[in-house]
């Protein structure tokens, strides 16, 4: 056997952080003496490529799939792919493309290398993404409802995002928050599926005036500034915070007694929403939608769920979680900081994959 088994990452791109953190996170915790490490991505744009490059792994500016048409040189444009595999000798290629395409795949089963995706978002139901799942030889999801898709398929796994508990860690931070008023936060990008007009009419709907809403994320956008409006015509443009896009959220959620992550009631799915995990890990209550993605984060906690979409059933969550003393709503940022240390860790994220691409190659 070889010393080492050589990987290849592949990725559309690093433009933005997203998956490609993900990446970054997993790539730097590998054991690099059992593991030969390379990427592959389109191009060089964006600020987050920089900081990959700098882990100083090889990166490869080489692109991993093809268009389907026209279908006539549809295999000689796979074979070239796949000559690029075979060439570089890779035992297992890891694709974190976002779509449905099958092309990578094809290319690597003609190269006789082992070939899995991750499914990080809950889209389905075109015939490319079956195509996609039935060529591979392993698929990971990132919450326990995506395996529904694929029933006959043996080789899957869950291996849900990991995340740094040091780095989100309440140690870190000491409360500023007066007593008397009760924080709650959201942390978002600000598009129409997030749902924060039923957050704006839940906090509408709360008898009592203490408490004040901090809303994270880019509302640079027509979304974002019509819940400014919406939240002006509610008359809370006193209670209520638009911060915009933040790097580091973590001085916020640490003065927050309770995180929200509501959606709209339109058949919303989630893969796995990290900036939830993020505030449990940093010990803070939280409420959720009851839709995919949420409701794994949070299936054992099902009493901070709310149906989608509901925000009378929302303000009655706030208000019971409100209700709790200090040392109640505390004991519960405990109770959610010590979960994710048992089934959200990074170490543990990275031993799974290496345990998988062992078992692989």
């Amino acid at each position: 056997m070889k010393d080492r088994i050589r990987i290849l990452f592949t990725m559309p791109n690093f433009d933005k952080a997203g998956s490609g953190k993900v990446v970054y996170d997993l790539i730097s915790g590998l054991d690099q003496k059992r593991f030969d490490i390379e990427l592959a991505c389109n191009h060089r744009r964006g600020a987050f490529f920089n900081e990959v490059e700098a882990l100083g792994f090889p990166i490869h500016i080489f692109k991993t799939t093809t268009e389907y048409k026209p279908y006539q040189s549809l295999p000689s444009r796979i074979w070239t792919i796949s000559r690029f595999f075979k060439k570089n000798k890779y035992d297992v290629i890891h694709s974190w493309h976002w779509s449905s395409d099958w092309t990578e795949v094809c290319a690597a089963r003609m190269a006789g290398i082992k070939w899995l995706y991750t499914k990080k978002a809950m889209s389905w139901g075109n015939r490319h993404w079956k195509i996609r799942s039935f060529l591979a030889n392993y698929i990971v999801n990132i919450n326990h409802e995506m395996q529904d898709y694929y029933p006959n398929k043996k080789a899957q796994a869950l291996i849900p995002l990991g995340i740094d508990t040091e780095h989100y860690s309440p140690i870190h931070f000491s409360r500023t928050s007066p007593k008397e008023m009760f924080h709650i936060i959201t942390v978002a990008n600000l598009v129409p599926v997030k749902g924060i007009e039923i957050l704006l009419e839940a906090v509408k709907m709360l008898k009592d005036d203490d408490w004040k809403l901090t809303i994270l994320g880019n509302k640079d956008n027509d979304y974002g500034r019509a819940m400014e409006d919406l939240s002006r015509n509610l008359g809370l443009q006193n209670k209520v915070s638009f911060l915009g896009k933040h790097p580091d959220v973590r001085p916020y959620i640490s003065d927050a007694d309770l995180y929200i992550i509501p959606t709209l009631d339109e058949g919303r799915k989630e893969g796995m929403p990290m900036a939830l995990v993020e505030a449990m890990s940093m010990a803070i209550p939280v409420i959720g939608s009851d839709i995919s993605g949420i409701n794994y984060v949070l299936k054992d906690f099902p009493e901070w769920l709310v149906p989608a979409g509901n925000a009378q059933a929302l303000a009655y969550a706030i208000s019971k979680l409100k209700s709790r003393s200090p040392n109640e709503r505390k004991a519960i940022g405990v109770e959610l900081r010590n979960y994710c240390l048992r089934h959200f860790t990074m170490a543990q994220f990275i031993e799974a994959h290496e345990e998988l691409y062992t078992q692989l190659a």
